[in-house]
């Protein structure tokens, strides 16, 4: 008997000639919980080879600690895919944040590992307790304590804050979020006592965030729930303003969802409005940096002049350059993208 196949092979030109063809919507959905999992790759081997029957695509990450997945499924068979997802004990009733847009460019395989964390935040267990978190506002709530004067801040990176985020939110600098907790107990020094309103993509990351500012002895803590695309949902059904401006950045092909037509961010190397990131054509570079069109056709998708030479160079050239790790660290560094990245036009 043959058994089934766990790992999606297809590159990612095949993947999309194949989602091309497809008749049907896709929708973006991200959940996670952190739940107790005795055998995870037990589960993911379980998951993969369902899911896979359903078509369906996405990131997934599972570890003793539970569960954070972004998948992409066919619209037509979302009630299958929830019956499926609660047909696990530790998943059932898990809740689906739907994406602001119906999209076939977000996944183009379906992949799901098994990590150590579900998210990467560098914490001990005596750091925080996950039974101690902060209270969770619904988009009503959270706009009335934004009102109220309560501090906001963004637990993402900077990069995903540069193109989107809530009026008036303290946006720390941070290129992880294992850097990014440390740093934001720092920047909220002698506040312990004040209102703190704590919001990120989907919710997951504010879980452990909170947990750590109350362990760190601020008082009141809230986290919106669901994140921005909970929010973004919920206004629009409810007709609520909308306090978040700009592009919610997201960990798949699209890079980000337009939430509202405002763009606060500029080009990293001409300066112009621009809230487009692409990542470096040189892959020994690979950065993540915003670029806008006329740039790109200048710099030929590149972030730097030395990136432009080396993508000159051979195809078996850069690939011995990329397998040299020493090399490799050169170019890839986000401090150009807080430099600022300044080509003539």
């Amino acid at each position: 008997m043959l058994k089934p196949l766990l790992h999606n092979k297809l590159n990612r030109a095949e993947a999309e000639k194949i989602l091309a063809t497809e008749k049907f919507n896709r929708l973006v959905i991200s959940f996670y919980r952190y739940v107790e999992i005795e055998n995870a790759k037990v589960l993911r081997n379980l998951l993969f080879e369902e899911w896979s029957k359903l078509n369906v695509l996405g990131r997934v990450y599972l570890a003793s600690e539970g569960i954070n997945a972004q998948v992409s499924i066919p619209e037509p068979l979302l009630n299958r895919f929830r019956d499926l997802v609660d047909s696990v004990a530790s998943l059932k009733g898990v809740a689906f944040n739907f994406g602001a847009e119906k999209s076939k460019l977000s996944f183009y395989k379906l992949a799901i590992k098994v990590k150590k964390q579900i998210v990467a935040d560098g914490l001990k267990e005596v750091d925080f307790d996950l039974n101690n978190i902060g209270k969770k506002l619904s988009a009503l709530d959270w706009n009335k304590k934004m009102d109220d004067g309560a501090i906001v801040v963004d637990m993402r990176n900077h990069y995903e804050s540069e193109v989107g985020h809530f009026n008036g939110a303290v946006l720390p600098q941070s290129v992880t979020f294992k850097e990014e907790l440390p740093m934001v107990v720092d920047l909220l020094k002698g506040k312990e006592d004040d209102p703190v309103m704590l919001y990120c993509t989907g919710g997951i990351r504010c879980e452990k965030a909170s947990a750590y500012l109350k362990h760190n002895g601020f008082k009141d803590v809230n986290q919106l729930d669901g994140g921005i695309i909970n929010y973004v949902k919920s206004v629009k059904e409810n007709n609520l303003e909308n306090k978040f401006k700009g592009l919610n950045f997201v960990f798949d092909g699209r890079m980000g969802e337009r939430i509202t037509d405002d763009v606060i961010s500029k080009c990293h190397q001409c300066g112009s409005d621009c809230d487009k990131h692409t990542n470096c054509a040189n892959l020994q570079c690979n950065l993540l940096f915003i670029q806008c069109t006329g740039c790109s056709k200048d710099n030929q998708g590149c972030c730097s002049p030395e990136c432009i030479e080396i993508i000159k160079l051979p195809k078996k050239e850069q690939k011995k350059l990329r397998a040299k790790k020493k090399n490799r660290l050169i170019f890839h560094s986000h401090k150009k993208t807080n430099l600022g990245l300044k080509f003539k036009r």
